[in-house]
């Protein structure tokens, strides 16, 4: 059983996958390029964000180049074998978020099917990066970010308290069921994302806009297309005992 339903969040994971490292070649890496011209050309104070970038978008973290004064040994060069990585880095999300996603559907008791297989990839992308991105909105290289491991931590618990709170929505009926998804939604923001120093940054804003606006918009096409993909592989391979 297990076996299976791992086959079919690797398979789901896989196309998904493929599927969103496209979508980042053509509207995100172009974007991460322009920004790197700002931070390489920067007036001498780097930011480590370029080696950590914000977690809630994979292109970013794994294309950046490390900061010069950071000791970091290797990063892809441009070109062929950055887009390589940026597939190879998209794949591995893909399955790594269908696997979550697999995984939450046993833990629950509900079954990703090929009807309700989107509405699970929405609310994977409300969760995982809409609701973060509302605080902690996806970064460029160059731009000046909070303490890592802070932000790692409630990036998340925002994640967490997001999904039991579209599970308390969505399967229970009570008015305090209701009240309490609402008040956990909000809790993460009230308490706040871990904010850097200082918000200068080289970057012209128009770039980190777009950067922002498109990563989210190709987040959603990510979960769409994992939750579709993994009702039809759920249906194929973990058929129902």
């Amino acid at each position: 059983m297990i076996g299976r339903v791992l086959l079919a969040a690797l398979l789901a994971g896989i196309a998904a996958g493929l599927f969103y490292g496209a979508i980042q070649h053509v509207r995100l890496t172009p974007l991460i390029l322009e920004a790197e011209k700002y931070e390489n050309a920067g007036d001498g104070h780097s930011h480590d964000h370029a080696a950590t970038a914000t977690t809630t978008d994979t292109t970013a973290a794994q294309s950046a180049p490390a900061p010069a004064d950071e000791e970091e040994g290797w990063a892809p060069a441009d070109g062929t074998e950055r887009t390589s990585f940026t597939f190879l880095a998209s794949i591995v999300a893909g399955a790594g978020f269908a696997a979550l996603l697999a995984g939450v559907s046993l833990l629950s008791g509900i079954r990703i099917t090929p009807r309700n297989g989107v509405l699970w990839g929405i609310a994977g992308f409300l969760a995982v990066h809409l609701a973060p991105a509302a605080s902690l909105p996806p970064e460029l290289p160059g731009m000046p970010a909070g303490d890592l491991l802070l932000r790692q931590v409630w990036w998340v618990g925002t994640i967490a308290a997001t999904g039991i709170a579209i599970w308390l929505f969505t399967q229970r009926t009570e008015m305090w069921a209701k009240v309490a998804a609402v008040v956990l939604v909000a809790l993460p923001h009230i308490i706040g994302a871990p904010m850097p120093p200082t918000h200068e940054s080289g970057v012209p804003a128009v770039i980190s806009a777009a950067f922002a606006a498109n990563t989210l918009a190709a987040a959603a096409l990510l979960w769409i297309a994992i939750g579709g993909f993994l009702g039809l592989t759920m249906d194929r391979f973990v058929k129902e005992a």
